[in-house]
This record gives C-alpha cells, sequence and structure tokens, in this order.
C-alpha cells in the first residue's frame, strides 16, 4: 500500500497539454514505502507518460523519497542510475526503459570510420551526447556449445567518455557463505588475471566492453561467465563446490599457482591422493612422496631425514600445526611417523622460504592436521601387512566444536618371532603413533585449534640392546579476525624428542643411556591486506630451548661395573621479529620482501674451555674454563636475516621468478654416520661451535600448456654455506663435554637444474621430475689434523648429481586405477681403503680421500593396483584395496658399504633394505 504524503504537477506555461508533454516538466513529488514499479505506476496515473520495461528489470526494493520542483528528468535519473537502468522518450510520452545500455536514434559522423578502424577512444562528436559506438556481441561468442551466462555491468550513461571500468565484488561458497580465498580470475583474450583476498574480495580494470571470465580454485567448480562491462560496478559471485571424487594425482593446489605465485621452490601436496602412489607394505606417505620431487633426496633406502638441494639433514624445519617434530620417521625410514589420515595440507619451502619462518637453513615441512568442523561422525580405517590405522572425527557442539582422532600401530613383533631365522626370531621392531585434534569455531572472528601428537619406536636388532625414541609435541593455535583487512593468529606449542638405549650383555657393563631435547615457542602473527595490490605480515616469536646431552647409569646397580654420569644441560633463547610485503607492482610484477632479525642467546649452568690462540682444539690446547650461573648469558649471535622473490608474467600461462634467501641455524645435529640415526643428539651453538648460515639464489620459469592440464617448471638454485658442522675420523660424540675437539666447521656450496612435467587431469596423470644437482663442502685449517682431503671441496655425504622420479597413475575406471613409481640416483660418495702397509708388525690400512668413490647407482620400480568400491550414495562407508609390489625389479639397492680384514686381505660388503620384490594388499574404508 502505497503512502502517498503529496503529489504535484508545477507546470513552466499557465495551462497543461497533453501534446506538449516533455521529461523536462518540473514536478513535486514525497512517497514513502514504494518500490520502483510503483513510483513509475503513479507517474502513469497523473501524467501522459507511459513506461515500458520488462519485469526482470525491477527488483522490489522498499524506499521512500522527496523531490521539489523537480524535473522527471531528474526525477527518473535518480531513480534508475542505481539500478543501472537507462531511459529514451520515444515519443512525446512514450519512455522505454533498458538495461544497462542505450537506446541510439542518431549515429556520429565518425561511427562507420571508428567501427572499422581504431575504438580505443570513446570520443563523443554528435549533439545528443551519446558515446560513439555502441557496445557489440559478436555471433562466435554467442554460438558456443558450452553454455555461458551474460552478466551487464554497471549502465552506458549519455556523455561518458571513460575506457576503462573498475569492477568490484566478493566470491562466497554457495554452500555456507564462507569467502573464498586464492581464486584465480582470467579474463580471456585479454590478458587479465586476478586474485580474491583473504576475504574473497577482488578488484579488476577492464575496458569497456565484452569479455570471457574464467574462475578456478582448489575445491571450487570452474566457472565462465560472459561480462558485458559498460561502466565500473559491482559484481558478487556464489560458486559451487566441486565435490567430484578427484580421479588424479594432484601434488600442487590450484590450476594456475604454479605460474601466479611469487615466491618459487614451493611445493603443495594432497594427503589424500597420496595413497594412490605404491610404497613400501602399501603404507601411504606424505614424505615419501615429497622426496620424489625435484631437489628433495634421501640419503638411501630406510635411511633417516631428507637432504633439500644439497643440505643436510638437520636444516630441514618440520612442523606439524606450528610444532617441531625432531625425527617425523619411523623404523630408520621405512615409515613416516604421521599418520596421512590426519593430515589436511602438506607444504614444502625449498626456495626463498617465508619470513616467518626460521631456524633451518634448507627447507620448511609445514603439515596441518584436519580442521574443519565436522558435521557428523566418520572416520577410516586401513589394515596392511604391517600395520593399521584409525581415524575417528565427530561433532560435540554442532556447527561449533569437533574432536579428531587418529592412531596407527605396528606389528612386527609377530612376524618377527614366527620365522626360523633365530637372529631374527629374538628381535623386536613395533611403533605407534596418535594425534589427537580438538576444532572449535568460538565465532565468526574467532577459532581455536588444539593438537597433540605422541609416536614411539621400539627396536632390537640383537637381542641384548633394546633402543627407544619418541616424539611428543602439543600445541595450541588461536585465529582473530579483527576485520577485512586484518586478522591475528596466537600460537604456543611445545615438542620433545627423546631415545633411550637399554644394554643388558653377558658381560658386567650393562647400561641405561638416555638423551632428551626439548623446546617451547610462542609465535604472534598478523596479517594486513591493505588492497588488493599490497598486503603485509609481521610477527615476533620466542623459544626457549633445553637439551639433556646424555646421561648413562648402571642397569642393574647390583651387578654392573657402569659409574653414573651426565652432561650438563644446554639451555638458550632464541626470538625473532619479521616484516615481510607482498606488492603487485604492475598486472604482470610482483615483488614480496622481507627481514626477519634473530637473537639467540645461551644461558650459564655449564662449563665452558677456552682454547689457545693459534692452536687446533684439543684438550691439551684447553687455556681456561669458564663457570656460569643459571642467570648467565655465556654467549649471543644475532643476525638479519633477508628474504626476496619476485614474479613476472611473460603471459598469462609463463612467468619467470627470482628469490634470495638468507638463513641462520643454531642447533646443530651430531653425527658421525654417513646417514642419520635415530640415536643420533642435538647441540646448541656456544663460544666454540658458531651458528650455521646460508645465502640462496633462485631462478626460474613456470608455465602451464592445454588449459592447464600440464604444469611446467625449470629452476636453477646456487647455495652457499658457512660454520658447517662436521667431525673427525673416529670421533667420540656420546658422552663427550668437551665435544668441541671432535669437531670441525667448515663452508658448502650446491648448485642445480630441477625440472618438473606435471600432468593433473586425463585418465594418464602424474608427474616426471629431474634434478642435476651437486653438493660440495671444505674444511681448511693451517692445521693438518683440522684439514680434510687437504682442504679442498668434495662431495658430500649425500652429493647425487642426478635424481629422478616418475610418478604414473592411470585410471582405468572410477573404480580401478594402476599405479607406478620408478626413481633412479646416483650413487652417493663413499670413502675405501685403497691399500695397506706393514709397522711394527701389525697391518695398517690406507684409505682414499673422503667421499672420493661411490656406490652403485639406485633404482627402483614399483607397481600398485588400486581397486575402489562402488560409489553409491547411500551405504556406511567407501572401501578401497591397494595390491603393491615394491621393488619390482629385486634390485639389491646398497644402503652402506664396509671393510672387513679376512686372511690378510681387505673385503668390501654391503648392506641393503629391500633385496627381493616385497607384495603387500592394505585394506581402506572410509566412513
Amino acid at each position: 500500500m502505497i503512502k502517498r504524503i503529496h503529489f504535484g504537477i508545477v507546470l513552466a506555461l499557465a495551462c497543461f497539454s497533453l501534446q506538449s508533454q516533455n521529461l523536462d516538466n518540473r514536478v513535486t513529488l514525497v512517497l514513502q514505502d514504494v518500490t520502483l514499479p510503483q513510483v513509475l505506476s503513479e507517474i502513469e496515473s497523473i501524467t501522459s507518460l507511459k513506461f515500458f520495461y520488462l519485469d526482470s528489470f525491477m527488483n522490489q526494493d522498499i524506499f521512500s523519497l522527496q523531490y521539489d520542483n523537480t524535473s522527471l528528468k531528474i526525477i527518473l535519473d535518480d531513480l534508475l542510475v542505481k539500478k543501472d537502468l537507462n531511459f529514451f522518450l520515444l515519443k512525446e510520452n512514450q519512455v522505454i526503459i533498458t538495461k544497462n545500455d542505450l537506446i541510439y536514434d542518431t549515429l556520429p559522423k565518425s561511427f562507420y570510420s571508428d567501427v572499422l578502424g581504431d575504438t580505443s577512444s570513446l570520443k563523443v562528436e554528435n549533439s545528443s551526447g551519446l558515446p560513439i559506438s555502441p557496445i557489440l556481441i559478436n555471433k562466435e561468442d554467442i554460438n558456443q556449445k558450452e553454455k555461458v551466462e551474460t552478466i551487464r555491468i554497471g549502465r552506458m550513461a549519455v556523455g561518458a567518455s571513460e575506457q576503462i571500468a573498475t569492477v568490484t565484488g566478493t566470491v562466497i561458497r554457495k554452500s555456507n557463505g564462507e569467502p573464498i580465498p586464492d581464486l584465480q580470475m582470467i579474463i580471456q583474450k585479454a590478458n587479465i588475471l586476478g586474485i580474491t583476498g583473504v576475504n574473497g574480495s577482488f578488484k579488476i580494470e577492464l575496458p569497456i566492453g565484452v569479455h570471457l571470465l574464467e574462475m578456478r580454485a582448489l575445491g571450487i567448480k570452474k566457472t565462465k561467465k560472459r561480462l558485458i562491462v559498460f561502466s565500473d560496478g559491482k559484481l558478487n559471485f556464489e560458486l559451487e563446490e566441486n565435490l567430484e571424487v578427484l580421479d588424479e594425482v594432484v601434488v600442487s593446489a590450484d590450476a594456475l599457482k604454479n605460474v601466479t605465485e611469487t615466491s618459487s621452490g614451493s611445493e603443495r601436496i594432497d594427503a589424500e591422493e597420496s595413497k594412490n602412489i605404491p610404497l613400501a607394505l602399501g603404507e601411504r606417505d606424505v614424505l615419501r612422496v615429497a622426496a620424489a620431487l625435484p631437489g628433495i633426496s634421501a640419503a638411501g633406502e630406510g635411511a633417516l631425514g631428507f637432504n633439500v638441494r644439497g643440505g643436510k639433514s638437520d636444516q630441514n624445519l618440520v612442523l606439524l600445526d606450528n610444532s617441531v617434530i625432531y625425527n617425523p620417521q619411523h623404523f630408520f625410514g621405512v615409515f613416516s611417523a604421521l599418520n596421512p589420515s590426519a593430515i589436511e595440507e602438506f607444504s614444502v619451502y625449498k626456495g626463498s622460504m617465508p619470513a616467518e619462518y626460521g631456524g633451518r637453513l634448507s627447507s620448511v615441512f609445514e603439515i596441518k592436521s584436519k580442521k574443519d568442523i565436522a558435521a557428523k561422525v566418520g572416520g577410516e580405517l586401513s589394515l596392511g601387512p604391517v600395520t593399521s590405522n584409525v581415524m575417528v572425527e565427530t561433532p560435540l557442539i554442532k556447527d561449533k566444536a569437533s574432536l579428531f582422532v587418529a592412531g596407527r600401530g605396528a606389528y612386527a613383533n609377530w612376524i618377527l618371532r614366527s620365522l626360523d631365522e633365530p637372529s631374527l626370531n629374538r628381535s623386536q621392531a613395533s611403533f605407534y603413533d596418535g594425534t589427537l585434534s580438538y576444532n572449535h569455531k568460538i565465532n565468526k572472528k574467532n577459532t581455536l585449534k588444539v593438537t597433540t601428537y605422541l609416536s614411539r619406536d621400539d627396536f632390537s636388532i640383537t637381542s641384548d640392546s633394546l633402543y627407544i625414541y619418541q616424539n611428543r609435541l602439543i600445541s595450541t593455535q588461536w585465529n582473530h579476525v579483527f576485520n577485512d583487512k586484518n586478522t591475528m593468529s596466537v600460537s604456543l606449542a611445545n615438542s620433545q624428542y627423546d631415545f633411550n638405549i637399554e644394554f643388558d650383555g653377558n658381560a658386567n657393563n650393562d647400561f641405561l643411556f638416555g638423551y632428551k631435547v626439548d623446546e617451547s615457542e610462542l609465535k604472534l602473527n598478523f596479517n594486513y591486506v591493505r588492497n588488493r595490490r599490497l598486503s603485509f605480515k609481521y610477527g615476533i616469536s620466542g623459544k626457549l630451548y633445553r637439551i639433556d646431552p646424555g646421561e648413562i647409569s648402571p642397569l642393574n646397580t647390583q651387578t654392573s661395573d657402569v659409574q653414573q654420569r651426565s652432561i650438563d644441560r644446554e639451555k638458550a633463547i632464541e626470538a625473532a621479529a619479521y616484516l615481510s610485503a607482498e606488492a603487485v607492482l604492475t598486472d604482470k610484477l610482483t615483488v614480496e620482501a622481507g627481514l626477519r632479525y634473530s637473537v639467540f642467546m645461551l644461558r650459564g649452568g655449564i662449563d665452558q674451555f677456552v682454547y689457545e690462540d693459534g692452536l687446533p682444539k684439543s684438550e691439551a690446547t684447553i687455556r681456561d674454563t669458564l663457570s656460569f650461573d643459571d642467570r648467565d648469558i655465556v654467549k649471543t649471535y644475532a643476525n638479519p636475516e633477508f628474504r626476496s622473490s619476485l614474479r613476472y608474467l611473460l603471459s598469462p600461462n609463463l612467468s619467470v621468478k627470482a628469490g634470495y634467501g638468507k638463513t641462520f641455524q643454531y642447533i646443530h645435529r651430531l653425527s658421525n654416520n654417513t646417514t642419520v640415526s635415530p640415536i643420533d643428539t642435538w647441540k646448541l651453538s656456544d663460544l666454540n661451535i658458531k651458528p650455521q648460515q646460508a645465502d640462496q639464489y633462485t631462478l626460474g620459469f613456470f608455465k602451464n600448456l592445454e588449459e592447464n592440464s600440464f604444469e611446467l617448471g625449470l629452476e636453477g638454485f646456487y647455495k652457499r654455506f658457512d660454520n658447517i658442522l662436521d667431525f673427525k675420523t673416529g670421533a667420540q660424540i656420546i658422552l663427550n663435554d668437551n665435544i668441541a675437539t671432535e669437531t670441525l666447521q667448515g663452508e658448502g656450496e650446491s648448485y642445480g637444474v630441477e625440472f618438473l612435467l606435471r600432468k593433473n587431469t586425463g585418465k594418464l596423470n602424474g608427474w616426471l621430475g629431474y634434478t642435476y644437482s651437486r653438493s660440495l663442502i671444505r674444511f681448511n685449517s693451517m692445521f693438518a689434523e683440522e684439514r680434510i682431503n687437504n682442504g679442498a671441496f668434495f662431495p658430500s655425504n649425500f652429493d647425487r648429481p642426478h635424481d629422478l622420479s616418475l610418478i604414473a597413475n592411470y585410471k582405468f575406471s572410477r573404480r580401478f586405477s594402476l599405479s607406478t613409481n620408478f626413481v633412479y640416483q646416483t650413487g652417493r660418495p663413499v670413502t675405501v681403503p685403497v691399500g695397506n702397509f706393514s709397522f711394527d708388525d701389525s697391518e695398517f690400512v690406507v684409505f682414499s680421500d673422503r667421499n672420493s668413490f661411490r656406490i652403485p647407482d639406485f633404482y627402483r620400480l614399483d607397481i600398485g593396483f588400486n581397486i575402489e568400491g562402488n560409489h553409491k550414495k547411500k551405504k556406511f562407508g567407501h572401501s578401497f584395496w591397494t595390491l603393491s609390489v615394491y621393488n619390482v625389479l629385486g634390485r639389491n639397492n646398497p644402503f652402506s658399504v664396509f671393510f672387513v680384514a679376512d686372511d690378510g686381505s681387505i673385503q668390501g660388503l654391503q648392506t641393503s633394505i629391500f633385496t627381493i620384490p616385497v607384495p603387500s594388499i592394505t585394506y581402506n574404508l572410509k566412513f
């Protein structure tokens, strides 16, 4: 019902004539709670004007208006412009209302020359003030097999002369209304690319005219829209999620992320799709999948740790929900200590790592457990020949809070006991791990996540020694949204790694040895998005280290002769502040730069030796012993760390990227083995052991082919290391309170080229990765006992010039697929005996220069066949079987080589982990 306050007509002349009715007549109009059609109807009822329009042009918005002695033209302009509507007086009393565009009654003199020639300038050249040309749509754009919705933005106004329009809006999920960040918005044929911000907002500048927009994001249905842009306007989208089960092995997230993201050397691994890659004993392992990517390798089959771009295994920061995992592997590296059912996101940074991360030189393995609020009870179950795991998630408060629990265990002990081999049936090898995560959506602006994790390994190679090592961590993270531009994250985490050795031999030397490293960290991170072209990340962190270097005690005080002994606890504080900014300088050039300033302070409660200057460090050259109280600061190191990267789009599907990063590491792994061991220890920097540091330079080209079906990457890197830690031959590491006399610190360099070709779609998908790289180190000194290989550069233990991986998955149907995994690596360096001599009636062996020979090359082929259950919607759960054969070729790949004396001659022997094909069958159920 219209509430009419007052409606009157004031004529310019003394009398009113219908024949002279025009839009210049002035009216006084006051209305309340009306719709636009009602206003037009009221005007029609008291004047001779007739309005013609489509009902779809109108909406039922309620508003009020008041005009005093105002011309009808001004009133219609005010009413219609907000709806992107135009009007045209066809006759004296007939008004045509159009959507977006104008009705042309005259053509300018230059119309034909403009249409056929240069249309870059929309000049006004006719008396009516109309734009020089209407916006025309080619029939080719309309007559497409694919149906594309057409959306009109803005309105063509009389006298308009703008060439560029600004389109803004937001993109949300249709299912829950949440914003969609990092959505690629591609304007085809115009080389324009936009990306939505953290709140789903976007801003794109487009030429006036017709454009085809394509929108893509992970988990979102690919959508195309035809845009007819008349002027500035707003455009909001609700996009549907892509709920179709993925058919391919997909490692990276977004289709164009390979090209468009600023940083290089970063990868995202889909934990769910790792099930299609055949690995040892049917186990899914995201870490092993990561090792198949260029630039990442393991020291050997069954070896702990990874080497990233020529770095040592201790130079990798492995994080689970912001908490450090010191040993992320079970059973000497055969299995991952991370349950794949518990992982939602897994990212690897091997190039210029983000400024918020520090403390390691080579890489960051960022692992995040599941964070979504469970809507109903669900889970996964996996049964294998050696291990089984289960995961359950359940809602606690509807749409607010949920609990996630995952556990896995190995039952290899009963297999070993059932064997006929006496040396094996008295051994044991078991492990378990568990993850518990609580997620709480407090409100729209606050979320809370608490994660706990525990893993433990027990193994006994011989009947008299039992090795036990375990990880434990807990982390709490609170996320807060201040507004559309500012967000904050606060995390508090504690992680611990320890191992124990129980030795119960026949002699009176039974002992119990223990070691532990513990760290606690508080981090405060902020994100600020100033606009679509400039954003900042900044924050602070503080970490407390506590290391118990080792303690030995008699296992049985009545029979053992071992004396109680321990090394003083080491404590330190590491604090850092960082600031980084990402700036979109042009549509093609984006730059990211960051500064991280770290401070390391070794605390007291320990003794430190001072050695004679100009002499090698030894027991004989100790000049003084300094004792420090708990409140003292023994040594402080402070260093600026720079991070920078840039991306330049050569085309929408081709980019070049460059980066530089400087990093420092204040904690060192102590190991004198050629491969990492679970009983290696960690040591903090002190007066005599300096922090490690590295500088890395990268340059690469990245391209997508055939509508992003293929990703191609070619990237080179060069790294320079300083203060790399190594040990003298025969060094005593365990229970050594003067470890500086056994260590050497030198320099190193690594360089290489990485190639990656990945196919993401189609029945056949996967990737081919190849790396050529070298990793060299040098220890030079004026003293012969502190030199290695006469002070020249020599290959590190993990130098593998050639590294090739091929992972392929062929989908016969939605239920059946075949997967293969092929790996080839150059054999790693070793030191071998090259001669012998006699002295004083004794035989001595002469060894080659360190790492001057290599073990045989490594290669392995694995095959797996996946059988999925039916895809009926109404069933308890979705099951699939995996039949795999590990090391199909039965290759006897050497893990290590060693030499023994046999009847006066030196014999070379090798150890191997898997020497025959290893079949396995695994059953998986998702419910």
